[in-house]
């Protein structure tokens, strides 16, 4: 039994897999961390837990200790040259997110061809994975809201958009939403480019804020909704 945790900036993921399939599974604000020990008392005590933390050190700080009155098994994932079947080709391997490793795993798990992983949320990545299982570098930008968040907070007259979008925006709340998302499916769609000629190619896209862009993304994709903890069950049994 593992039991994964994706402790992002904005939401805590966490689910319980048997090994074939999910058997539970939850979420709530990161802020709200300390209420995660009240799903914790119901997981199976000898189960293994794997954690991957983006929220800081007093997240992962709370996580530890709360699981630690119940869970002997538990590990926090963080990069590293080479896990899974993975290859790691940053400059520093550890320095990649947890996130973005953890969603890397889980690509490998589903696909053996080349692949654009995508996890779009507070922030959008956008990761290359090639055939042999060598992650060859990726893009980090503003998520879709946290750009509607910037332009309304940093101007004089634009608000938090609540717009629709468009080919030919005629408004400004839908001038704004279509930019934001223009912005994020030409990272996508620019970065798929790269690779579409070659066999399988496919993007994975996964996270909170991936709705918005499945809409719209004119490349192969699939929509992939535990992605990160399912490259966290993957290193649990790896374990």
């Amino acid at each position: 039994m593992n039991i994964a945790i994706d402790a992002g900036n904005s939401r805590i993921k966490w689910g319980v897999h048997d090994g074939n399939r999910w058997l539970d599974s939850g979420v709530l604000a990161t802020a709200d961390v300390a209420w995660l020990s009240e799903a914790a008392d119901e997981w199976p005590a000898a189960a293994r837990v794997a954690i991957c933390n983006v929220a800081g050190r007093e997240v992962a700080a709370s996580i530890a200790d709360l699981l630690a009155r119940r869970h002997a098994q538990v590990s926090f994932l963080h990069a590293s040259a080479e896990a899974c079947g993975i290859r790691n080709a940053y400059e520093r391997p550890w320095q990649l997110g947890a996130d973005r490793w953890a969603a890397l795993i889980g690509a490998r798990a589903l696909l053996g061809s080349t692949c654009l992983v995508v996890c779009a949320g507070t922030a959008t990545t956008i990761d290359r994975l090639d055939a042999s299982g060598l992650f060859r570098g990726g893009l980090i930008l503003p998520g879709y809201d946290l750009m509607r968040a910037a332009l309304a907070s940093n101007t004089a007259q634009l608000p938090f958009a609540e717009g629709v979008f468009r080919s030919e925006p005629r408004n400004t709340m839908d001038a704004i939403v279509s930019g934001c998302l223009q912005a994020q499916l030409g990272a996508v769609e620019r970065m798929f480019a790269a690779i579409a000629t070659e066999p399988g190619a496919c993007c994975l896209l996964t996270g909170g804020g991936a709705a918005p862009l499945a809409a719209h993304l004119r490349i192969p994709f699939q929509l992939t909704d535990n992605l990160i903890l399912s490259g966290l069950v993957r290193y649990a049994e790896s374990l």
